[in-house]
């Protein structure tokens, strides 16, 4: 194929389907053979690299407009690039204003067109005063809309209750877009903080019994229920836990249209690390025992994770510190990460490890926020979003190795298997060996209704 602008010349081809020797020809942005002795008029080596799709994050806060000083779409999208990202669904806080109208969505638009270097898409906020907003931002192109089961921690972002969760279920359904959950019960985990703080308890371990498994079942469970009834799409997103993505199992076993996330956090850290590593490891739900952690690892494997996200939630430094643990900010900082952490456990597993991180990172979140053809697939016809990956190296997480504004990460002194060679958007390299060579160029991916209204790549 002499027509070819450029080969990637005899790397291991990474896809759901599984793992081939092979040249990967690409054409005006696009993949157009997958095969071998291909011939282009540029040429990169990829010998001894595996080729995966370029990770899709489907869930992280880059907190622009209005917070750009905890990370903004240019630092961030350069740390998702660096770990192999191609694209990124922005959620709607911690964005001041939050995504939750029409106004608010086409700040955020402009703001990433001028600074992101990786392709985006944006979530919409679901909050108990913008329900009749609804229709105007899946208008807009969002991918769908995110809820808040329990208090988010950002006073612009409020929680809401099961009445409102339903109605806007029976308007997202309408609409044909799924509602991302935060799922913890509000009345339990509000109660036992209370208790503690009322005592001067404050510590680590503290918080992390004020937000107990049980709150996170609780709430799953509530959000399953009303996603049967109303016929919403519904997505379970950062759970923590093996049970918690047992009951998404369950129900989709029993018709419901319900899907479920985990983050490479759970999958890599317990309670006991956040015990030792302190701020930085903060989130919610909170990090678990063990116990859990291997639990969530059994489902995974079995299948049952819908996609990994990195819920990269950063934040400045002065909001990681102080005594009271239940006051500082809650969110782990690791969209460069996502990639290497989750081939690192996989290790184990071969090729069918390889396999399914392409599954988790790419194609199934592609299917599941039905994105267009182009998007999260490593073959022809497809954008050429790729990241190559020397599986030979291993590597220790640096923080002058970080690429998003603050450098806070609980893998800092960690080492991972799967080093992050080059990453293409549409066949430009953006990062190379530790550098990023691009400017911005990102491009908006917009969601199903989106496309509808006109709204194009």
């Amino acid at each position: 194929m002499s027509d070819l602008d450029l080969v990637l010349r005899g790397g291991t081809v990474v896809t759901p389907d599984g793992v081939r020797r092979a040249d990967v020809g690409i054409a005006e942005g696009g993949i157009r053979a997958v095969e071998p002795e291909l011939a282009g008029r540029e040429e990169i080596d990829a010998r001894g690299l595996h080729l995966f799709p370029g990770v899709i994050d489907a869930h992280l806060h880059f907190n622009e407009p209005g917070r750009a000083d905890w990370e903004g779409f240019e630092t961030g999208s350069c740390a998702l690039a660096a770990g192999g990202g191609t694209l990124f669904f922005d959620m709607p806080l911690n964005a001041h204003p939050p995504t939750v109208d029409a106004e608010s969505f086409n700040l955020k638009l402009a703001a990433a067109r001028r600074q992101s270097l990786t392709d985006f898409a944006f979530w919409g906020g679901l909050v108990p005063h913008n329900l009749d907003h609804l229709e105007a931002l899946a208008e807009c192109g969002v991918i769908g809309f995110k809820a808040f089961m329990c208090s988010s921690g950002i006073e612009d972002f409020c929680g809401i209750d099961d009445r409102t969760l339903r109605e806007g279920m029976k308007r997202a359904a309408r609409l044909g877009l799924p509602v991302a959950v935060h799922a913890e019960c509000e009345n339990l985990t509000r109660r036992l903080s209370e208790e503690r703080l009322s005592q001067g308890r404050t510590t680590v371990r503290d918080f992390l019994e004020s937000r107990p498994v049980e709150a996170e079942l609780e709430a799953i469970r509530r959000a399953v229920d009303i996603a049967g009834e109303t016929g919403c799409a519904l997505q379970v997103v950062h759970i923590s836990c093996g049970a918690g993505i047992e009951l998404v199992a369950e129900a989709r076993r029993r018709g419901v249209n319900v899907t479920g996330e985990t983050c490479p956090h759970y999958l890599t850290l317990t309670q006991e690390d956040m015990a030792r590593i302190g701020a930085t490891a903060k989130c919610a739900p909170p990090l678990r025992s063990e116990e859990h952690r291997q639990a969530l690892w059994r489902q995974l494997l079995a299948g049952n994770v819908s996609n990994v996200g990195s819920d990269h939630s950063p934040s400045p430094p002065e909001m990681k510190q102080g005594t009271n643990f239940f006051k500082i900010w809650g969110g782990i900082s690791g969209v460069q990460h996502t990639l290497p952490l989750l081939l690192t456990g996989l290790a184990r597993e071969g090729d069918a490890g390889l396999t399914l991180a392409a599954a988790l990172l790419s194609s199934r979140v592609a299917a599941r926020f039905a994105l267009p053809a182009s998007k999260g697939h490593l073959a022809p016809g497809a954008d050429a979003d790729l990241v190559l990956v020397d599986m030979g190296s291993e590597f220790e997480v640096c923080a002058e190795d970080l690429l998003d504004r603050h450098r806070q990460s609980p893998y800092v002194g960690r080492k991972l298997r799967g080093r992050v060679v080059r990453t293409l958007l549409r066949g430009r390299t953006l990062f190379e060996n530790g550098r990023i060579v691009a400017k911005p160029g990102g491009k908006f991916v917009p969601g199903p209704r989106g496309v509808k209204r006109g709204r194009t790549l």
